[in-house]
């Protein structure tokens, strides 16, 4: 049976009001500049991915619902049907997963918040090697990319499960200037897409650089 591509508002709505009850149950977030956010109209937040907890962390914090793109290893069992119910989207990294680049750009087309890992993913959580799938996406849909960067502390000892910060450790999540991937020919060539990708991966590297400085991480 096929996916829908339609993502449930409602359901990201009442992941993002879970992601507040477990974060700030387990962790304690410091939130800084979630103002910058666009209120309303098509969003890609664009999350560096050091830590297991970085998607949940920033659908809960983030002002608005968020359908995060993640891959289909996660969806085993009963958090298939959970993680769909909350308005996910399933990629298949091996392949142009066109079902979830249908749901994906629907997202975006409904004026809705859409979540990407662009490093593909966890690691140093540097922004240091970027897919192009964040410059199509942003490119494609003219939608602004919010950059976040979110500190843990997973370098300390203390962790109870490997790749997550200490318990009620601090975890801060930093978002930057909206800001627009394309030069505004509205090109949708694999130059011009390179060209988008290397402006997105100078604005993230320098977002992330401000909000280490800003943190003290």
């Amino acid at each position: 049976m096929s996916r829908t591509p339609v993502a449930s508002e409602r359901g990201a709505e009442v992941g993002r009001r879970i992601g507040v009850g477990l974060m700030y149950g387990l962790w304690r977030p410091r939130v800084l500049g979630a103002w910058k956010m666009p209120a309303t109209g098509p969003v890609i937040l664009a999350v560096n991915h050091s830590h297991n907890i970085d998607g949940p962390m920033v659908m809960g914090v983030a002002p608005r619902p968020t359908h995060f793109l993640i891959k289909k290893e996660a969806f085993v069992g009963p958090l298939d049907a959970f993680l769909t119910g909350i308005g996910q989207l399933k990629v298949d990294r091996a392949t142009a997963d066109r079902t979830a680049i249908t749901e994906a750009l629907g997202v975006l087309a409904a004026g809705g918040v859409l979540g990407i890992f662009p490093e593909g993913t966890r690691g140093e959580g540097d922004f240091a090697s970027l897919r192009a799938g964040l410059a199509y996406f942003a490119v494609r849909s003219g939608a602004p990319i919010v950059p976040v960067a979110v500190l843990g502390s997973a370098e300390r000892p203390g962790r109870l499960v490997k790749a997550l910060p200490p318990l009620r450790s601090r975890v801060d999540v930093v978002f930057g200037d909206p800001f627009e991937a394309g030069d505004g020919s509205g090109r949708r060539t694999r130059r011009a897409l390179d060209e988008a990708t290397e402006r997105i991966q100078k604005q993230l590297t320098g977002h992330l650089e401000n909000a280490r400085r800003l943190t003290g991480r």
